[in-house]
């Protein structure tokens, strides 16, 4: 499947130098990738993330980018999509996300979409990503780390996809989010990639590297 959904722990994991890290890991295996945001929030121009993504990518702003297909929806609030778009006074506007993720699912061989937050996010009042994902059918890359906290955030995530029937295209251990723990950190490692081939045993187990950017 071309379209592929990255979304992680929480705000801090990491997701979206997890996402600029595998996008240039794609491209340097051969594949035609982009990166798009699902919902950007906290800013009104270009999406700081998409720029961290290129960044990484090492290709500058894609044509893509300048004709805000690969972030069809943004918000000034920097907080979750539900309140931000309330506070814009106007709602998400998912034909849009959805006309511009299909005009990119032509053009590229991979397209990883970064969410906002954890899965259960709320897009609106009623709708959480984790149900908008999996109503899609999105591979989902699950973004995680060493700090405290991060195998109960994981299990819990990785369970609730589980009950939805939504596969995972892989977990990757974010190691540029600084620990400050390192004896937690490798522990946390460890557990979680032995409880990955309990939850998805054919699911990979990634680990991005702390970067210079």
């Amino acid at each position: 499947m071309t379209l592929q959904f990255v979304s992680g722990i929480d705000t801090d994991a990491g997701k979206t130098v997890a996402t600029g890290w595998l996008a240039a890991r794609l491209l340097e295996e051969g594949r035609k990738v982009v990166t798009a945001k699902l919902v950007q929030t906290g800013s009104d121009e270009l999406s700081p993330d998409i720029l961290t993504h290129r960044r990484l990518m090492g290709t500058g702003l894609l044509p893509a980018d300048r004709d805000g297909r690969t972030m069809p929806e943004t918000f000034r609030y920097p907080a979750s999509p539900h309140l931000a778009s309330e506070l814009d006074g106007r709602a998400v506007d998912f034909a849009k996300i959805e006309g511009a993720l299909a005009s990119l699912d032509a053009e590229y061989e991979t397209v990883l979409v970064e969410g906002a937050g954890g899965l259960m996010v709320p897009l609106t009042r009623e709708l959480l990503t984790i149900d908008y994902v999996a109503e899609k059918g999105w591979p989902v890359w699950f973004v995680t780390s060493g700090k405290l906290g991060s195998v109960n955030h994981t299990l819990l995530s990785l369970e609730a996809m589980k009950r939805r029937d939504m596969p995972l295209a892989g977990l990757i251990f974010n190691d540029f989010c600084p620990s400050h723990d390192k004896i937690i950190a490798q522990d946390t490692r460890e557990y979680l990639r032995t409880a990955l081939e309990r939850f998805y045993p054919e699911a990979p187990f990634l680990v991005c590297p702390r970067l210079d950017l």
